[in-house]
């Protein structure tokens, strides 16, 4: 009986994909959380992409704008040297890894420019 349970369990683990970190967070993203987020914003022709949890890619499109995030904020290191970034993530790693909630109205949509990732 006990082989059996290892076979089965040796069969379910081979079954399960690889859990994706959050690098802001260090969280698990669950599937229906996970967001792309731009290292160097579409709209300043970046190409390259990092899986976040939505509530952190929210937050970090909340406190910088699209040229802050092309300019000097264009890697995970150096959005994590930032202090609201480092508050944020205290803060949300306390939190399950589904957690979800809405970030502060971003720096360029009270301009009028709205999100660009």
């Amino acid at each position: 009986m006990a082989r059996k349970n290892r076979d089965e369990f040796a069969s379910w683990d081979e079954a399960q994909p690889e859990p994706v970190f959050c690098p802001l967070c260090e969280r698990v993203i669950p599937d229906e959380q996970m967001d792309a987020h731009h290292l160097v914003p579409k709209s300043k022709g970046g190409k390259q992409t990092v899986a976040l949890h939505r509530i952190c890619h929210d937050q970090i499109h909340s406190i910088f704008t699209d040229a802050q995030l092309a300019k000097k904020f264009s890697t995970i290191e150096a959005i994590l040297e930032d202090a609201a970034v480092q508050k944020f993530v205290a803060w949300v790693k306390g939190k399950p890894p589904g957690f979800s909630d809405s970030a502060k109205e971003s720096q360029q949509s009270n301009r009028g420019r709205g999100r660009k990732a």
